[in-house]
């Protein structure tokens, strides 16, 4: 068993996703509580060419560890050939493969949840990467509960899964059709969680304490698995935690602490030079801070400022502009939505 998960441990992973849990994303959710990252998803096939672009998805730091490198493909070979490729770059703590994402570009190309339609190529997929690096990382993997309402087949695919040498599957309690729209079904998380021997960790609409501890009480899962509900609320790991722990919401964060927070994470952004020079960082940043203001008080006109801003000192100046505007700073409790 990974290590993360021996002695009854219940960690709470950062869900990898696109454009949002860069490196500089989970060195703050690390801060704040989060047990166990992994990379945004990256292609195979750009890490064979070692393209540049696509080597940078695999970036991260030691004190993010245990972090593990996302992989989409369709070609079990080639897979492992570039999850050796990441080995040697880096020493993960574990490879993920994806057959979740439901995005059109990466089905397209017979990759994420367009697997879960045909689970033979899903099982030469999950095999290969695992007959080729499983001796020298583990191999996990993550899914959807199916391709649609008609066609939900989690618990199989879990079991072709296990055969195939992943030591942990990640389930996303959505079909590819649902996309991030209605709830997610823990009832089939909790079903596969209790047919396969390896662990099962639980993703979807887990946006406070009481909805993490409620999963793991009611359910088999090993752990949990947070992503949209942390692109508004990274406090959520060390909220979560602590109502585990006390069995009590935390008081909100401060407003100003948000900001702070806001402030940070735009400077380590144009400190890593990964989206350029200040301006380009900026620009690259406009959805992250309009995620981090939702729900915010005078949250529109906020967020309109937002889509034009391109330097520090803007971002600085809209920050006092609305910290002055309110008459008390202090109180707010972000209300995420689920993964």
């Amino acid at each position: 068993m990974l290590p993360w998960l021996q002695n009854d441990q219940f960690p709470i992973y950062l869900a990898p996703m696109a454009g949002v849990t860069d490196v500089v994303f989970r060195t703050i959710c690390k801060e704040l509580g989060a047990d166990v990252m992994v990379t945004e998803f990256v292609s195979a096939e750009g890490i064979i060419r070692q393209d540049s672009r696509t080597r940078k998805y695999t970036e991260f730091t030691d004190e993010q560890r245990p972090v593990g490198v996302q992989l989409f493909g369709a070609d079990g070979e080639r897979m492992g050939e570039a999850a050796k490729k990441i080995i040697d770059w880096k020493q993960p703590d574990f490879i993920d493969i994806n057959f979740g994402c439901p995005v059109n570009k990466v089905v397209a190309k017979n990759g994420g949840s367009s697997l879960l339609k045909d689970c033979p190529i899903l099982a030469a997929v999950a095999s290969g990467v695992a007959k080729s690096i499983g001796d020298q990382v583990p191999v996990t993997a993550k899914i959807r509960i199916g391709w649609d309402q008609e066609n939900i087949n989690a618990p199989e695919v879990c079991h072709i899964l296990e055969d195939c040498g992943m030591q942990t599957i990640s389930i996303h309690g959505r079909t590819r059709s649902q996309g991030y729209g209605g709830d997610a079904n823990w009832e089939v998380i909790d079903h596969c969680a209790r047919s396969v021997a390896i662990p099962v960790i639980g993703n979807g609409d887990i946006s406070s304490g009481a909805d993490l501890k409620r999963r793991k009480e009611e359910t088999a899962v090993s752990g949990v698995m947070i992503g949209r509900a942390a692109m508004q609320n990274p406090w959520i790991f060390r909220e979560a935690k602590h109502y585990l722990r006390t069995g009590e919401t935390p008081p909100p964060v401060p407003m100003t602490e948000r900001w702070d927070l806001i402030r940070r994470h735009c400077a380590l952004g144009i400190e890593s030079g990964r989206y350029g020079d200040e301006r380009q960082t900026m620009m690259s940043m406009r959805s992250r801070l309009m995620a981090y203001c939702k729900g915010f008080p005078g949250a529109k006109p906020l967020r309109q400022q937002l889509t034009q801003v391109s330097s520090v000192s803007a971002l600085e100046d809209i920050a006092q502009a609305h910290l002055s505007s309110l008459s008390d700073p202090e109180p707010f409790r972000a209300k995420a939505p689920g993964d």
